[in-house]
């Protein structure tokens, strides 16, 4: 759905069968934290903006904030700011994307310090830590006194126009997070529209084809790299969306996860991406579509990593990132990994 942003969107979200994912980093990040909670008071709001998932880790929180039902929507997301900024906390943790982000930021502006715990759909901003964990090391270490604080975007991208295939961001202002470069991801920048960067992207596209087997399914992220592999073979694919390829073909357009599953029933898999510009994620970060049970199902030798060189030289890391929301996969990934970079050239990266 390229984003939650309004009812009836997570609505349909969830009839396609989205699966949401805040209240399991939710509970992940309360688990980090439980070992500092003889000196961390927790402040949160009922039901599913916070007590439940305190409730299901035996942490016992103090309750304000408005009356919540069922669904939460954006103004229940300011109001508890708004409170808990009024109560004088030491940081607001929030879990959610560049809409939760955004919300928090029109309350607080940069007078509390915030960080995200990554959940959404889109996190373009520089306000997220890597994971649910590094962000309880940040809390931990800035309550602690041992760093300090720096100025974080906070931006948004336009989510019709996401959804039609093209990305427009907007900047709305900046906030306060826990200043650490290693934990928190940078915002997310374009890829160059330069000549030798789609002649790069070109010259990669004619690598990947020459070595694409018969009677095997690619799962093609998004992205510009990515693109380049669909217009060298003549393919009408989409830019923001995962594509399936099959014997050179287009099998199907921008899907979800469970199509690639049901796809994966059929026929081996392969999976090709490409990191986000600057952030540096291979997963996690704008493909959420190759979840997981997606990668675990392909295997992670059957991974495909393509970039052009000047992508791999602003990153504001010099390695890669995975958030699968599977921390034992994670932990798989962190090796060193080859990237083609270039027609017959590749690279060797480290993810994270």
């Amino acid at each position: 759905m390229k984003g939650t942003d309004g009812e009836e969107t997570i609505k349909r979200a969830l009839e396609l069968g989205a699966k949401p994912l805040s209240q399991k980093k939710a509970r992940e990040a309360l688990q980090c934290l439980k070992p500092f909670s003889n000196w961390i008071e927790i402040i949160t709001c009922e039901g599913v903006m916070g007590a439940s998932e305190a409730k299901a880790e035996s942490v016992t929180p103090i309750i304000v904030g408005p009356t919540i039902s069922k669904v939460t929507t954006a103004n229940d997301t300011k109001a508890a700011a708004s409170e808990m900024c009024d109560l004088g906390v030491d940081i607001i943790l929030f879990v959610g994307g560049d809409g939760t982000a955004r919300d928090i930021y029109q309350v607080v502006s940069t007078n509390v310090p915030v960080l995200g715990v990554p959940s959404g759909v889109k996190m373009h901003s520089s306000v997220f830590a890597l994971n649910p964990r590094k962000a309880i090391d940040l809390v931990v270490k800035f309550l602690r006194g041992e760093i300090g604080l720096t100025k974080a975007e906070i931006v948004d991208v336009d989510e019709e126009e996401y959804r039609e295939g093209r990305l427009k961001t907007r900047l709305y202002g900046y906030v306060s997070v826990p200043s650490d470069r290693i934990y928190v991801q940078t915002v997310k920048t374009p890829s160059p529209t330069t000549i030798d960067e789609r002649e790069d992207q070109a010259a990669i596209a004619k690598y990947v084809i020459e070595e694409m087997e018969d009677d095997v399914l690619y799962i093609i992220g998004p992205g510009t790299t990515p693109k380049a592999i669909s217009e060298e073979l003549g393919l009408s694919s989409s830019l923001l969306g995962v594509d399936l390829i099959f014997n050179k073909k287009l099998l199907a357009k921008d899907v979800n996860e469970n199509i690639i599953l049901n796809e994966l029933k059929k026929r081996v898999g392969r999976i090709i991406v490409t990191p986000i510009g600057g952030q540096g994620f291979i997963f996690g970060r704008g493909n959420q579509q190759i979840s997981h049970e997606v990668i675990k199902k392909v295997g992670i030798q059957n991974i495909t990593i393509i970039s052009t060189p000047g992508k791999l030289s602003k990153l504001e890391h010099n390695h890669f990132f995975v958030d699968t929301g599977d921390q034992i996969l994670d932990n798989e990934f962190r090796r060193y990994v080859r990237v083609i970079i270039g027609y017959r050239l590749e690279a060797v990266m480290k993810i994270y």
